[in-house]
């Protein structure tokens, strides 16, 4: 049994983090930390968690504990910079939802996210926590830094491609849409709803700040190919979708491409490989990404599903919680791990 300490579980994220954390077996107790809302009730700030979990005070994140044995930051970029040296120094287990050390090198930091890195040693002594993905070692580090949304989606949905097929990809382009929560809880007027309501928009183009983020996952498989990344805004809370087009130097068939994916997401509990196209739907509130593979000639498509602040975040902050400690990886996300395999 462990504690956990969760720092800025107000938001999104937080609310998800509090209700994997208060079902998961092995959780003992959490305490929550949060700014502005220190002091308050959890029900105040949640209503609807009222009758689904116990309620409990908020502590400022001014009074933050060393008693627990794992912390999880989910803070807007360059926050987590003032608490993780201290916890790590302390011997604590960190997993840091932001962006604040998911890149190996402070520079490119510092030009993805316009603040100055404050503990760029850490960068190097973190693991890069995409939970899905089976060569990771979790033995011996104390940092995550848990994967953004976007990032997510693009490297499950490519590594396997890459990590086979480096040599064969000319080009990549990824045209991926977000719901509004992937920019937090705070207002902003391009977010309202009388501007989203029934409208499309890209944004960030040739700019994005996870765009680094996933080359340098990919740069790791030996990717060096054409890339592109364009985002966009859907009249939408929750989900990401991706549709990712990797056109090849020569011809390839779907058997060898379908056979790569099934060997790579073999014993993954949380990635559903479909004989058709994902729908949104059918991701949201939940820890899966869905995946759908198609060929012909010298292109494959590749069009994904997740719910960005649970698959994109929460939920895979928990599935990396689960590999530290080495626990069953569905283990408070899941009620009962499915059996069932195949593609459907």
């Amino acid at each position: 049994m462990i504690s956990v300490g969760i720092i800025g579980g107000t938001g999104y994220t937080g609310k998800k983090l509090i209700q994997y954390c208060s079902s998961h077996p092995f959780v003992d107790d959490y305490k929550i930390y949060s700014g502005k809302s220190a002091g308050e009730n959890l029900y105040d700030y949640f209503p609807g968690l009222v009758g689904l979990i116990n309620n409990t005070k908020i502590n400022s994140v001014n009074d933050l504990s060393y008693e627990h044995d794992l912390y999880f930051i989910a803070l807007p970029h360059g926050e987590s910079l003032n608490y993780v040296p201290s916890l790590i120094a302390n011997g604590k287990y960190v997993i840091d939802l932001g962006g604040d050390y998911r890149l190996d090198v402070d520079k490119l930091y510092e030009q993805s996210y316009k603040y100055s890195h404050t503990s760029p040693d850490l960068l190097k002594t973190k693991i890069y926590g995409l939970a899905d993905y089976p060569e990771i070692n979790y033995e011996d580090f104390k940092l995550v830094a848990n994967p953004g949304c976007y990032p997510t989606a693009v490297l499950l949905s490519l590594l396997p491609l890459v990590e086979n097929l480096s040599e064969k990809i000319l080009t990549v382009s990824c045209i991926a849409y977000s719901g509004t929560s992937g920019a937090g809880k705070k207002a902003t007027t391009e977010l309202m709803l009388s501007e989203m309501d029934g409208n499309v928009k890209a944004y960030k183009v040739n700019g994005h700040q996870h765009e680094p983020e996933i080359l340098q996952q990919l740069a790791k498989k030996g990717f060096n190919s054409s890339f592109s990344f364009t985002t966009h805004l859907l009249p939408v809370a929750t989900g990401i979708y991706l549709t990712t087009s990797v056109h090849l130097t020569e011809a390839i068939h779907s058997e060898e491409v379908n056979e790569i994916y099934n060997d790579v997401y073999k014993n993954s509990s949380f990635i559903r490989l479909r004989n058709t196209p994902p729908e949104l739907k059918w991701v949201v509130d939940t820890n899966f990404c869905d995946i759908n593979v198609t060929v012909k000639d010298k292109v494959i498509i590749i069009t994904t599903a997740i719910d960005n602040l649970i698959k994109g975040a929460s939920g895979q902050a928990v599935q990396n919680m689960n590999k530290i400690f080495g626990w069953d990886e569905t283990l408070g996300i899941l009620n009962k791990e499915i059996k069932d395999a195949a593609v459907y």
